[in-house]
């Protein structure tokens, strides 16, 4: 059984310090054996990062559409900001890739995150649902998730949303091994959710390690 974190940022992320071999240690270290990429507006890390991890690595990006982020999976090319949510959900299925809708009822923390109005008007074009991201802190924000998930008959998936790297696998998927885009979601159905909520403190330093790359940058 893989334990697979689907929504990790990397130092190819403005707002991310993990370097790459950072991320392979802290796997290694405590049993994570797929990460899926994540990086924002960004698809270089998650292909370096494929080539030195001993484990399985799925190729990513969190994408700023001009109604709120949306994460491709299983991508082949990367994807510009800001175009509009049917564009960039077309350029993900164009690669054969997966639409992920990342936290979207996280009141707290998630300016970016997408619109209500555009949810419901792509749903029948969405993939998976994150149901369980370890910074969402408000714990019905994450029912409403798993609620709407479960109306629509969509996947259901769990991610770290790590910014530092000690936070990857915070939380997580324990599913059935794939090697292909149709096993991966045969695998993530029958997937259980893992992990914790991140503490205030541990979300107060990813939050302040963000703005420190930031203003770095």
């Amino acid at each position: 059984m893989l334990r697979a974190d689907l929504h990790v940022h990397s130092e190819y992320s403005p707002d991310s310090s993990s370097s790459l071999a950072d991320i392979v240690e802290h796997c290694k270290a405590n049993n994570i054996n797929c990460i899926a990429i994540t990086d924002h507006n960004e698809i270089a890390g998650a292909f370096e990062l494929k080539k030195i991890a001993p484990f399985s690595v799925v190729i990513g990006e969190e994408i700023l559409t001009a109604a709120g982020e949306i994460i491709g999976l299983f991508l082949t090319e990367h994807i510009p900001a800001q175009l509009s949510v049917e564009e960039t959900i077309k350029r993900i299925k164009d690669q054969g890739g997966l639409v992920l809708i990342p936290h979207p009822f996280d009141r707290f923390f998630r300016p970016s995150a997408i619109h209500r109005y555009a949810l419901e008007a792509i749903v029948s074009d969405i993939d998976i649902i994150e149901v369980f991201n370890s910074h969402t802190v408000i714990s019905s924000d994450s029912g409403k998730a798993l609620k709407f998930a479960k109306k629509h008959g969509l996947l259901a998936s769990a991610g770290s949303d790590a910014h530092l790297v000690d936070e990857i696998g915070n939380a997580y998927i324990e599913m059935p091994d794939f090697s292909s885009v149709k096993e991966f979601k045969r695998s993530l159905g029958r997937g259980r959710l893992k992990g914790q909520t991140a503490s205030p403190a541990a979300r107060l330093k990813s939050i302040v390690s963000k703005i420190a790359r930031k203003i770095r940058a």
